[in-house]
């Protein structure tokens, strides 16, 4: 998947379940600032990371990075 549109999933799906960006990155365990550069495509998320942000958002990993 293209950086930019999981950026935007990731971004899209942290809003609509409620979360802040401090909120998220407190439980996905990274930085704000890792968290803040993944969601504007500036840094790309490994799998392990992608499949916690999957898990605190309730999500699968499937929802997340396939559109």
């Amino acid at each position: 998947m293209e950086n930019m549109q999981l950026a935007q999933r990731i971004r899209a799906f942290r809003k609509l379940k409620g979360y802040t960006q401090q909120e998220l990155a407190s439980g996905c365990g990274i930085s704000l600032t890792v968290l803040g550069a993944i969601e504007r495509g500036n840094r790309h998320a490994d799998e392990r990371t992608l499949a916690k942000i999957a898990e605190v958002l309730g999500i699968s990993l499937e929802e997340l990075t396939n559109p």
